[in-house]
């Protein structure tokens, strides 16, 4: 286990658990995730979707659920919707996802009616530790945004720097834009708004970080690789979030670190009222419980206003 990532568990012991809805929760592999989170005093669940699906799916894991809340409805999307009215409403604090896709889950958040919008875009971040890296990272965004512009870029960029700020504390975080190469292209989109978003942090419109990009990913992560390509520069070698270009990318590199790399790995989505843990069927117990506590911290600095 990953000493910085067991002190995020530690940290939630001193408090409670988080109100969750958990959306569609019909399969056993939801469940034990709901249960795993529940064992650690993470969170604690209130099931939102048909009941007798969930009792049945209980039954399949062996899981007691009669101390759990249900909230019914006849089907994912009805869920998913009854989810937003709960947080809206501040009945619950964050949304779990169950066996629903993504897409529905957020198109209940995000309808300008449900009263989850935030003056950010929405966006998904995974914080990772592989042991080839000194210190954990944000890569971002793997799983909402599929090609994001520029204004979209940067939100991603606001509220991973938001993410880490919470987790690791109020120090700048060093923060990569990646490319496939590390200098401006006219005809690669990737490294123009790198540059663009360089010159917003500079004019303030970006805040609380320290950006440099396009970085290929070798020299993000490498200070060797940097030096080699003779690049000056706080963050090359040393970053503490990745912004990828797309989702492909992002994905692609998350996944590769996870399973080839045998990296500990939490996402989170962030931007909205409350936070949405995404849980995933191949996650592992320690991902899962990662990205529940990332969720009791966020909820726990939106209270103290330290975040919008």
């Amino acid at each position: 286990m990953s000493d910085p990532l067991n002190r995020l568990l530690d940290s939630c012991r001193a408090i409670d658990p988080l109100r969750t809805a958990v959306v569609h929760p019909v399969k056993a592999r939801t469940l034990e995730a709901v249960s795993q989170g529940v064992a650690a005093n993470l969170i604690t669940p209130v099931l939102v979707g048909p009941a007798d699906r969930i009792l049945e799916a209980a039954g399949q894991a062996g899981i007691d659920i009669r101390g759990w809340e249900i909230e019914a409805v006849e089907h994912s999307h009805a869920a998913a919707d009854r989810a937003a009215e709960l947080a809206a409403s501040r009945r619950v604090e964050a949304i779990m996802k169950g066996a629903l896709h993504t897409d529905e889950l957020l198109g209940s958040i995000i309808t300008s009616d449900a009263g989850l919008r935030t003056e950010r875009r929405i966006s998904h971040a995974y914080l990772m530790a592989v042991d080839s890296y000194p210190k954990p990272f944000i890569i971002t965004d793997a799983a909402v945004n599929i090609a994001p512009d520029l204004a979209v870029k940067a939100d991603i960029v606001q509220n991973a720097v938001d993410l880490w700020r919470v987790l690791f504390g109020k120090s700048r975080p060093k923060l990569a834009v990646l490319a496939a190469v590390e200098t401006v292209n006219p005809h690669m989109v990737a490294t123009l708004d790198a540059a663009a978003l360089c010159k917003m942090a500079d004019r303030g419109q970006l805040t609380d970080c320290i950006i440099d990009g396009p970085l290929a990913l070798d020299n993000a992560i490498s200070a060797a690789a940097a030096a080699d390509k003779g690049i000056v520069s706080e963050v090359a070698g040393d970053a503490d979030i990745l912004l990828v270009p797309d989702i492909e990318a992002g994905n692609l590199l998350a996944k590769q670190l996870t399973f080839l790399g045998q990296a500990d790995a939490a996402g989170i989505v962030l931007g909205a009222r409350v936070p949405l843990i995404l849980t995933s069927r191949a996650d592992s117990e320690r991902a899962r419980l990662l990205s529940c506590a990332i969720a009791v911290l966020l909820a726990e600095a939106r209270k103290a206003g330290e975040i919008k």
